[in-house]
């Protein structure tokens, strides 16, 4: 199904009709959570309804096909192989059992950009206390992306590495150069991990091109599939380097006694159990990011962004936490005198959807600029111009009454 028109540009109109919520509320929180599509709403529900009638295992061999369809999918989309793909319930899931697969020996340096979530951030700290690595928060340049520079440095010495930036960060919109990173890694002979949640179905994403050793990233975000479900990209040179720190009937073979074999590819590091609906879910979803093309997705979402974060701007008492050249669906700001959790609130009272993220979420960034949280709007194909004018509209309402 063509879901652009011939000249490459999304047809909103459309997206709306195939999303039921688009028509419920001015929903501006696709970097949390974005609203799925009708025929995505359905692989899900069909297939609950054949365990129904057959059994979880029954069904399970019946789409086996539209299952592994899945793989073949998310591959497309990141340039990679099917066997360099594993699913997961989540991303922060996917990127610790990778990093603990990787065994990080006494004294290896973990290299981290300020861009790093929570979730991460908290298992490197734990590999510093537990294990004694070491961690190297990159310093920023003047747009607060990784300084080049500095990483150059940091890894020059060549001792053993592992580097980790969020492409886009949960705490603005601004993009990490993370093709130059990975030239850089390449050189010192660093491992590189890419922490991808908010880019994949949002941005171009190459994995030959950006040369990271893995990538990991969620469904529920700018894919606009189930929550629970994620996949990593791990190239297949990576993954015959690693063994998974607790083996699994999925991707391991227990082939005597007191011995077993790892499957090859990616999906020795699954596990056997998991929702067969939801990856369905999953599959369906990134299809439908292919059919609409990443290209004239990104151009569409980067725009649009781009038209709220101006008119934001214009808003006394307003603002703006990205970087003045941000290229991404993300907008971040504050709101003079009102903390943004009572922001998100009051825009919820009138049917805007956004999310306040707080620095907890992201010490290394929010809180090393000082800001207590943020409140975040991002954009997706189903949002429109009256959707904006909503956005605008509700918090220009909200500055002006001030704190309530």
């Amino acid at each position: 199904m063509n879901r652009v028109s011939a000249d490459g540009v999304i047809d909103v109109a459309a997206e709306r009709r195939r999303t039921l919520g688009a028509a419920l509320s001015h929903h501006f929180n696709s970097a949390g959570a974005a609203l799925p599509s009708s025929d995505v709403l359905a692989a899900v529900v069909d297939h609950l309804r054949l365990e129904e009638l057959l059994g979880g295992y029954e069904a399970a061999a019946l789409v086996k096909d539209a299952t592994e369809a899945a793989y073949s999918a998310c591959a497309a989309l990141v340039g990679a192989q099917p066997e360099e793909i594993a699913l997961f319930d989540s991303a922060s899931t996917a990127l610790r059992v990778l990093l603990d697969a990787v065994r990080p020996a006494p004294g290896t340096r973990l290299v981290a950009a300020r861009s790093t979530y929570v979730s991460h951030a908290l298992h490197l700290m734990t590999l510093v206390r537990e294990r004694g690595s070491e961690l190297v928060v990159v310093p920023t340049d003047d747009a607060r992306r990784v300084d080049l520079g500095a990483l150059t440095d940091v890894l020059a010495d060549g001792r053993p590495s592992i580097v980790t930036v969020a492409h886009v960060p949960t705490s603005s919109g601004l993009d990490e150069p993370v093709a130059d990173i990975g030239r850089i890694a390449r050189a010192a002979g660093a491992t590189y991990l890419l922490d991808a949640t908010q880019t994949v179905g949002h941005l171009r994403v190459d994995v030959d091109e950006i040369g990271c050793d893995a990538l990991v990233t969620t469904g529920r975000k700018f894919l606009r599939g189930p929550r629970g479900t994620a996949f990593a990209y791990i190239r297949r040179s990576f993954a015959e380097r690693l063994l998974p720190t607790a083996p699994d009937v999925r991707g391991s073979r227990w082939s005597s006694g007191d011995d077993w074999e790892v499957l090859p590819g990616a999906r020795r590091f699954e596990t056997w159990e998991a929702s067969v609906a939801a990856r369905l879910g999953l599959g369906r979803a990134v299809t439908e990011v292919l059919e609409r093309g990443i290209d004239a997705t990104a151009a569409f979402l980067c725009g649009l962004a781009g038209t709220v974060r101006a008119r934001l701007a214009e808003v006394p008492g307003i603002v703006p936490a990205d970087p003045a050249d941000a290229r991404s669906g993300i907008v971040t700001f504050t709101v003079d005198g009102v903390p943004a959790a009572d922001v998100v609130r009051r825009l919820a009272e009138r049917n805007v959807r956004v999310v306040a993220v707080p620095a907890a979420h992201g010490q290394w960034d929010l809180g090393d600029r000082g800001i207590a949280s943020v409140v975040r709007a991002s954009v997706h194909v189903y949002n429109d111009h009256g959707d904006v004018d909503a956005l605008v509209r509700a918090v220009a309402e909200v500055a002006k009454e001030g704190v309530r």
